[in-house]
């Protein structure tokens, strides 16, 4: 039989060969000696803070005795919530997953626990420690998969939210295990979960899913936007504060992504009725600050987007309008900039436009082309792809405009991005553009290009294993 060894082994180990008595060891941690003595003598169980204190007093580095802790307290124990959880935020802080991993494991197979640990990540969560949140919610989803309850459905929101990051093909697999529990959340909760669900499709350019998610989210929304303003009860209005942004922003939100997808499939009319469906906001009852500021967002949006719909269906003389837009413009954020110029660059090579000296207008944006972090999903998700689009946009653009300099730095850019983004379709697209244009190309950029290429191939074949044609 494997014997275990103990903590309290190890410091009395530790005191005889540093010749220090419990008292001299109890003024180097900063405890009680009565303490000390008992957690010797396996009188008394002892708390993380005084395993913490322990550790340091013997020199060694910060949760260099965790698994142990856990072989001495929690494994084989009954469960104890008050020493298990500041274990828990201990860990987390220190990122010690795999030592998560074992004390969730260790205990899960009661469902008892389950409100306990999930509330547990909700604070982890809220701390930003996202790593382990993400190991509890998958532990208590795991736990409640055939409990179909409302916190199975909240675990997997926040795996969902956790998950999605660069790679757009885990994205995808992401949206797709989440999509079916959004019907088992509160009905406020699934306005914000199909929110982030449709502009996550939207980032992968799921048109027909982007429909689909936002007509669901609008009638939902309009149904309780109904019975707001029906019954005015304190309840109903409390249950809205729990949404991210005013009400109403459901509704339109919904015309604004229908108006996106038309606008991708190029039905510019259909787009258009969209847009005036969300600037026209007349029929919003709320006068508050928040509201006033997203009533102008929407405002802002439309006046551009009916330029925009104008001049991509071939009113090239709506180019002058959009440019006149842009420089009136308040409160532009470099979101909206790249937007502006990828629409610009859509145009001009579509109708074969000399854009050149209103490209220079965005160089000082052109130079921070970068992908943000943020926990918006449409600013984590949509925006990244809208950088690397408009890349591969300026370099059609210079390529056949023989700025081979120009557009071959662009190509690389939106080919390191499109590979980041793991988007295969896109970076094929930004090969075919390369190599259509490879005899323009200097030696140092074939050889980037080329380093390129085998950094992708080589991450396949880590990603997916090679096949033994042996035999």
């Amino acid at each position: 039989m494997k014997h275990t060894p103990t903590i309290r082994a190890e410091l009395d180990r530790y005191l005889q060969q540093e010749g220090l008595n419990i008292a001299q060891f109890g003024q180097i941690a900063g405890m009680n000696r009565g303490i000390i003595s008992a957690i010797v003598t396996g009188n008394k169980s002892m708390s993380i803070n005084q395993l913490d204190r322990i550790t340091e007093a013997m020199g060694l580095p910060e949760g260099h005795f965790y698994d142990l802790f856990i072989e001495n307290y929690i494994i084989d124990h009954p469960p104890n919530m008050r020493r298990i959880e500041p274990f828990l935020f201990r860990c987390a802080e220190l990122d010690k997953l795999d030592a998560i991993r074992r004390v969730v494991g260790a205990i899960m197979d009661n469902l008892l626990y389950s409100p306990k640990l999930f509330e547990i990540a909700e604070e982890l969560l809220a701390q930003g420690r996202n790593a382990a949140a993400l190991l509890l919610y998958e532990r208590v989803a795991e736990a409640e998969k055939y409990q179909h309850s409302e916190r199975l459905a909240v675990c997997q929101y926040r795996i969902f939210t956790i998950q999605v990051g660069d790679d757009q093909s885990r994205n995808l697999k992401a949206a797709t295990l989440f999509e079916p529990y959004i019907e088992r959340l509160d009905e406020m909760d699934q306005l914000d979960a199909l929110k982030d669900l449709a502009n996550v499709y939207r980032s992968l350019r799921k048109w027909d899913k982007v429909e689909e998610v936002a007509r669901i989210m609008r009638a939902k929304a309009e149904i309780q936007y109904i019975l707001k303003h029906e019954q005015k009860s304190r309840e109903r209005n409390e249950s809205t504060k729990k949404l991210t942004r005013p009400l109403f922003v459901y509704i339109s939100y919904a015309d604004l992504l229908c108006a996106s997808v038309y606008e991708a499939q190029g039905d510019y009319q259909q787009a258009l009725q969209y847009t005036y469906a969300y600037a026209n906001l007349d029929w919003v009852k709320e006068t508050d600050e928040d509201t006033q500021h997203w009533i102008g967002l929407f405002k802002h949006w439309a006046k551009a987007n009916v330029i925009v719909n104008k001049l991509l269906s071939g009113d090239t003389k709506m180019l002058q309008d959009y440019v006149e837009y842009i420089d009136t413009a308040e409160d532009t954020t470099e979101e909206d900039r790249v937007i502006q110029l990828l629409n610009i660059m859509i145009a001009a090579n579509r109708y074969d436009i000399d854009v050149s000296n209103i490209i220079k207008r965005f160089e000082a944006d052109m130079v921070s082309l970068s992908q943000h972090s943020s926990s918006d999903m449409y600013t984590q998700q949509v925006v990244p792809d809208y950088f690397a689009w408009c890349g591969y946009e300026l370099a059609h653009y210079y390529l056949h405009r023989s700025f081979y300099d120009d557009g071959f730095k662009h190509l690389m850019y939106s080919m390191v991005s499109y590979h980041t983004l793991n988007n295969e379709t896109y970076f094929i697209n930004c090969m075919g553009l390369f190599l259509h244009f490879r005899d323009h190309a200097v030696p140092e950029t074939k050889a980037a290009f080329l380093n390129l290429i085998e950094k992708v191939w080589m991450n396949n074949v880590k990603k997916n294993g090679t096949v033994d044609h042996r035999g």
